[in-house]
């Protein structure tokens, strides 16, 4: 049965403007991307197929060209569709972060580190640098390691912080694991970085933890950072 033969409270499209795109399923949402089926599929058996293929929809956003290419019923017209709508929707998240003051909304930075860094299969320390306001000068991704493991250097992190001119700091990593729950080498981490940003007088504002699935820890809001 195609899709225009379905309930209208049942179509991914319909849906999405009646109830919001929170109620959609990832199936869903992939098929108003992918917008046709192939023969004798609609768009969403087509994507719960992708789904079933790639193992989940991290899995297939994080696929290379030649990965993504492979799969029925995309190709590198939808791969190129696909990179411009996640780095479109990077830039909306790190817009409202130079614009607003992000310490006072750490769902609003989770979201943006999570674009940057959850879709890693190797660890990845990232700094955000701050004003005086606590608005974004610029991430950087500092190091890069291992899938549970990536070797920070105080030293670094601290040149860096003078290069940016920064006040203060927001750090974070990605655990490629899925679970964002801090380690305790995490905890000590942060309050050796912590101390060493504090001798040039440049706050560390929040450690903020990647995982999957939207799933995020802060070290600050944990009441963790000392």
């Amino acid at each position: 049965m195609a899709i225009t033969d379905w309930h209208e409270n049942d179509r991914p499209r319909e849906k999405l403007l009646k109830f919001g795109e929170k109620q959609l399923t990832d199936a869903e949402l992939l098929a108003i991307f992918l917008r046709v089926g192939v023969k004798g599929k609609s768009a969403v058996d087509l994507a719960q197929d992708l789904l079933n293929e790639f193992g989940s929809l991290h899995s297939l956003l994080n696929a290379n060209e030649t990965e993504f290419c492979k799969a029925k019923g995309l190709g590198q017209a939808k791969f190129v569709q696909l990179k411009a709508v996640l780095e479109m929707s990077r830039r909306h998240f790190e817009s409202g972060l130079e614009k607003g003051n992000a310490f006072t909304s750490p769902e609003l930075v989770a979201q943006y580190l999570s674009h940057e860094l959850s879709h890693q299969n190797r660890e990845r320390f990232a700094v955000m640098f701050l004003d005086q306001q606590h608005q974004l000068i610029e991430l950087q991704i500092l190091f890069e390691g291992t899938i549970n493991q990536a070797e920070v250097h105080a030293r670094e992190v601290v040149k860096a912080a003078l290069n940016a001119n920064a006040a203060a700091v927001i750090l974070s990593h990605n655990h490629p694991s899925g679970d964002p729950s801090p380690s305790q080498s995490d905890i000590q981490l942060t309050q050796t970085l912590s101390s060493a940003l504090a001798l040039i007088e440049v706050r560390t504002l929040d450690h903020i933890i990647i995982g999957d699935k939207g799933r995020w820890h802060s070290l600050a809001q944990n009441n963790q950072m000392t």
